[in-house]
């Protein structure tokens, strides 16, 4: 087309709580496995077959550095390995068991395909963990990288010396590993409570996250903040609302693969969706070729969608228009198994539409920058408001959660050298603040398993801090054996909160 229609920014947020060495199944590290191998190995290689074809700044990919540490991590990888092969031999077990039920038998014989890619593409790419990988995407412009603080915490409800030690800890961390320090952040939870901006400036953060409402809806260019120079994108919900929302979006289509259906003689999902009410035993066989035909007219309707969008918001406002689409990384492959060829097929078929297809720092570049405007207090969760993390049914955590700040606080971590007692005992604080646990207890969703995370490493910092202010000679032995079961950031120093 000779007139582009306007500019698209597709931003993935990639984050899962520390896992490793705390359960198992259904939730531990079964969900970081999953996860792993359904939507990070396939999205690294899109991104990376992207690159090989010269394409630039096609996604802005946030990628939370409690993930990153789990995906470097050499138990996580020699864990993980061992899954991909048991992952080869579940498909061999169905192969056998299903002989005889042509769809079952195909969707055995494909899923051991898909674990032989994964096994291969994992003891090639992968086997130096993910930051040699996300450094090479970085390096070839294919994505714009977005950091975050350390472990996800929900900013908002931090005293404001530990949100900035989370935050710049966070981008320390992922330069380490990339040898980029992101100019952006996706705000955990997009949580935002007003005046955050000048602790992002100060951090060198140069652009950030909200959801739609906080922009009251003006989603069409982003914002400086306040009287900073920092700039907020909104997610335009008419659009990112179209692929997932609370109570609808694709996945949920009948004919796509059904992700709460197993088949647990072989740990396998054999079903499609079929219907909302039907029970998993009267759930149809998965098709792959209907579910590729319902894909295509998906990504149609979704293109349709953005460029319907644009038209409408240059009408409106008289100049070409910004729309801004973001989602949970693990939406694509690990909760809708037709997701990562989705979102090939868009990020293909945009262009050919007129669609400019870029990065927030892309945007920025074309001149999609308005403001100023004041942010209220809001976040991407229910309501667009704090409730999901300070809520009635969390009040005893964000209680905890305070008083734990004040012990970690009132301590006396200066010292003349590094003291692997305090910078364990600063590690379990983060990850006891961790939005993840209020998360999972306000949406029920294995809230024993969140309530028990959050109160073991509570448990463990106070253990730590007890033996720190008494001297005894024990507090090393106690931090090397909570190291062993969570160390993500070696490089945390104590002395600087």
């Amino acid at each position: 087309m000779s007139e582009r229609e306007g500019t698209f920014c597709l931003v993935l947020h990639s984050h899962l709580p520390w896992l490793a060495h705390h359960g198992n199944w259904p939730v531990g590290e079964e969900w970081l496995y999953q996860a792993w191998a359904h939507s990070y190995l396939p999205i690294a290689d899109l991104l990376r077959r992207f690159a090989d074809e010269g394409r630039r700044d096609v996604l802005t990919l946030g990628v939370t550095p409690v993930l990153a540490a789990q995906l470097d991590d050499p138990y996580s990888l020699r864990a993980f390995h061992d899954w991909l092969g048991h992952w080869q031999l579940r498909a061999e077990h169905a192969a056998t068991l299903w002989r005889g039920e042509p769809l079952l038998a195909d969707l055995a014989a494909r899923e051991h395909r898909a674990a032989t890619r994964a096994l291969g593409d994992f003891e090639t790419r992968w086997r130096h963990g993910f930051s040699p990988l996300l450094r090479s995407l970085v390096d070839s412009d294919v994505v714009e990288l977005l950091g975050g603080p350390l472990t996800h915490p929900f900013q908002p409800l931090l005293d404001e010396r530990v949100r900035s030690f989370a935050l710049r800890g966070g981008l320390a961390d992922t330069a380490l590993r990339t040898g980029h320090r992101p100019a952006g952040i996706w705000a955990p939870e997009c949580g935002y409570a007003p005046g955050m901006e000048r602790g992002y400036a100060g951090a060198g953060v140069e652009r950030f996250l909200v959801d739609g409402p906080s922009l009251r809806g003006d989603t069409s260019a982003a914002r400086t903040v306040g009287e900073s120079d920092v700039v907020c994108f909104g997610r335009d919900l008419e659009v990112t609302y179209r692929v997932w929302s609370p109570k609808a979006g694709y996945p949920g289509h009948a004919a796509y693969r059904d992700f709460h259906t197993w088949a647990h003689e072989v740990g396998l999902k054999p079903s499609r969706v079929t219907g909302k009410h039907i029970e998993p035993s009267g759930k149809a066989p998965y098709d792959p070729a209907l579910a590729a035909d319902t894909l295509r007219v998906h990504v149609k309707d979704f293109v349709d969608t953005v460029v319907s969008r644009l038209r409408e918001l240059r009408a409106q406002h008289g100049r070409e228009a910004l729309v801004v689409a973001a989602y949970d990384t693990e939406l694509f492959g690990h909760w809708w198994h037709e997701g990562p060829a989705w979102l090939e097929g868009v990020l293909r078929a945009l262009p050919e539409a007129g669609v400019r297809v870029t990065t927030l720092r892309g945007a920025v570049a074309a001149g999609h920058v308005a403001g100023p405007v004041e942010l209220p207090a809001s976040s991407w969760g229910s309501g667009k408001d704090w409730r999901v993390w300070d809520g009635e049914q969390v009040a005893d955590m964000v209680a905890a959660n305070t008083e734990l700040q004040q012990r970690l606080l009132a301590l006396d971590l200066s010292g003349a050298g590094r003291d692997p007692v305090a910078d364990q005992l600063v590690t379990e604080a983060l990850l006891a603040l961790s939005s993840d646990w209020a998360f999972m207890v306000t949406k029920d969703s294995a809230a024993d398993y969140a309530r028990r995370r959050a109160r073991e490493h509570t448990e463990r910092f106070d253990e730590l801090a007890g033996l720190l202010r008494s001297g005894s000679p024990s507090g090393a032995e106690r931090a090397a054996v909570f190291r062993t079961l969570a160390h993500p950031f070696g490089h945390v120093d104590a002395r600087a909160l």
